[in-house]
């Protein structure tokens, strides 16, 4: 099993709840993507995958494509912020589909359930 930490986003709240998942179920999942809850133990609701880093530390990029790392040129996040206008730089970042490197994924609620996010993950703790 693969260990995954799961940082789900609540736009109404303004609150990330982090949540650790030993599952496969989101390997093979591109940036983008919406899953239904009811994978992860979230009945009723639905997410998008925004992104993620790998064991190692380095991001998913949405414009790489693949699940390998990669040395590309960026000129803006992810994986890269400018201190000047126009700057570009040369980094490493993994492609856009979460595999079994991937060590954490960043999730936005897209719909929500009937129970609320906090019943859901305080069972799941208890």
């Amino acid at each position: 099993m693969v260990e995954m930490v799961l940082d789900i986003a609540d736009p109404k709240s303004g609150k990330t709840y982090h949540v650790k998942l030993d599952s496969t179920v989101l390997i093979g999942k591109r940036i983008g993507e919406e899953i239904i809850g009811d994978q992860i133990g979230l009945p009723g609701y639905k997410l998008k995958i925004t992104g993620g880093t790998d064991r190692d530390g380095f991001p998913h990029h949405p414009g790489v494509h693949g699940m390998g790392k990669t040395r590309t040129i960026l000129s803006g996040p992810p994986g890269f912020h400018p201190r000047k206008k126009g700057e570009r730089r040369a980094k490493m970042v993994r492609g856009n589909i979460i595999s079994e490197y991937t060590k954490q994924v960043n999730l936005k609620i897209v719909e929500y359930g009937e129970k609320s996010l906090e019943e859901l993950l305080k069972r799941e703790e208890s």
